[in-house]
């Protein structure tokens, strides 16, 4: 919503806060008149094109209670994350609104939040950590596995006149029936099916295994209760099924006539170059694994106080992260969570030290981002987007879409959390930076290691006795 939004925050404790928010009148003025123009579109009215009829003419027609209705159940969303923005806040989770009535004409819009928000931590040593990280290497089974793969699209298949085994390809021709009635999708001419694929409904692959070329079989089989088509779920059915072919797979040899065909004059330089991008594999996954450590390491010098609800919240939010990604792929949350055979309250339950460990990131690098004043500038920001677009692929945007792109964010209020983001990853630059890597086994030698505040750690929160 397009105006001016004033909050106030109140600190309620348990890392939970209230903020009052008010919309302006002007601002909820012209939200109403968009939600009026929206419903005008479907109202047929004498006089008026369809989706020409007046916003004051709608408001007549449906009442102006109405309207005000639907404007402020569109608008709140954009609300809430103006209101998040101007207050300063990093909400946890669903909030609780509160909306107590619709306003007057010419009154603005009062509702109130209520929300978790991300505690703040009070840093200890953030620079010159000591931690462990592995040396990147190129195990000889990797290599090998590499070369096999290699090996294995460049295999050629060849005709076999022997009965087809597990592994080798057949080509058949088949006709599926249930109850003798032939359904959709069950029939096929020249198919290439491999032995052992697991590619068709189980059961009929292992049928045909020891048939030869030219015999014919008759292939049962049941669908699973689950099964995609929902018409032939747990139906009994019978293939009409005749082999044509069985081919064998042939691997090249492992020579240098393989390295020849990857662009190698030798086997040598083939395995030389497969081990360097093995290693440089091991390597990016190595960086991330110790970026990560470090900001855990900083956090276990720092002081966060996490209650259970509030990690319940996080994890709360992160299923809702992964509903939503899963719905953009075409997946069903309910059906996911049935593939799961879990319920959304246990993998909620189940993600809750994930969802610690974040927050516990999260506040570490909130806490780093304010000692080290950092603020990001419109031209990082700009950067930023530049790199996200040309990830993505495609025209590359100018400078001038690219600035639009900013002004809608801010005039949406998103633009804050985009800094942050930003403000965040340097903040774990400037932690690696200062970080000290040490070997894994030194790593692992060191925790060990008696000292008098882990023994501190350890007796907290036990009773004493004479023999402790």
């Amino acid at each position: 919503m397009a105006g001016p939004v004033t909050t106030d925050t109140k600190e309620l404790g348990d890392s939970r806060v209230r903020v009052d928010v008010e919309v302006a009148p002007e601002a909820l003025e012209h939200e109403v008149g968009s939600a009026a123009r929206t419903i005008g579109r479907d109202l047929k009215i004498p006089g008026f094109r369809k989706g020409k009829v007046p916003a004051e003419v709608v408001m007549q027609r449906v009442g102006r209670d109405a309207v005000l209705d639907e404007a402020v159940r569109r608008a709140l969303p954009g609300c809430y994350e103006q209101a998040v923005s101007d207050a300063g806040i990093a909400a946890v989770g669903d909030p609780q609104l509160d909306l107590p009535e619709l306003p007057e004409k010419g009154s603005p819009l009062q509702f109130t939040i209520e929300v978790a928000v991300r505690p703040k931590a009070v840093l200890g040593d953030y620079k010159g950590l000591e931690v462990g990280r592995r040396e990147p290497e190129a195990n000889p089974d990797e290599v090998d596995a590499e070369i096999e793969r290699l090996r294995e699209s460049a295999a050629s298949l060849e005709n076999a006149d022997r009965p087809a085994g597990k592994g080798d390809f057949v080509v058949v021709d088949f006709t599926g029936t249930v109850d003798g009635e032939p359904f959709e999708g069950g029939e096929a001419r020249g198919y290439l099916l491999e032995l052992g694929s697991g590619r068709l409904v189980e059961g009929f692959e292992e049928q045909l295994e020891g048939a030869t070329p030219g015999e014919d079989r008759e292939v049962r089989v049941t669908f699973p209760d689950d099964y995609r088509a929902e018409a032939l779920a747990g139906r009994d059915a019978v293939f009409a099924t005749s082999v044509k072919e069985v081919k064998e797979k042939r691997l090249p040899e492992l020579d240098d006539e393989l390295a020849e065909a990857g662009g190698f004059d030798t086997l040598d330089e083939l395995r030389a170059d497969i081990e360097e991008k093995v290693r440089a594999a091991h390597e990016r996954e190595i960086e991330a694994e110790f970026r990560e450590a470090v900001v855990d390491a900083a956090a276990a010098e720092s002081k966060i106080e996490l209650g259970h609800d509030l990690v319940h919240a996080k994890a709360h939010e992160m299923w809702a992260n992964t509903r939503r990604r899963l719905e953009s792929q075409g997946i069903p949350a309910d059906r996911y969570l049935e593939i799961a055979g879990k319920t959304e309250e246990e993998l909620v339950h189940e993600a809750e030290p994930d969802a610690e460990r974040a927050l516990r990131r999260e506040s570490v690098l909130a806490a780093v981002v304010e000692a080290e004043g950092m603020d990001i500038s419109d031209e990082e920001l700009l950067e930023s987007l530049r790199a996200a677009t040309a990830a993505g692929g495609g025209q590359p945007p100018s400078d001038k879409e690219l600035r639009k792109v900013l002004d809608r964010a801010r005039s949406q209020g998103r633009d804050d959390a985009l800094r942050e983001d930003i403000a965040m990853r340097k903040a774990v630059d400037v932690l690696v930076e200062h970080a000290k890597p040490i070997s894994v086994d030194q790593a692992k030698a060191r925790d060990k290691l008696w000292t008098p505040e882990k023994e501190g750690k350890e007796r907290s929160g036990q009773l004493w006795t004479p023999d402790s």
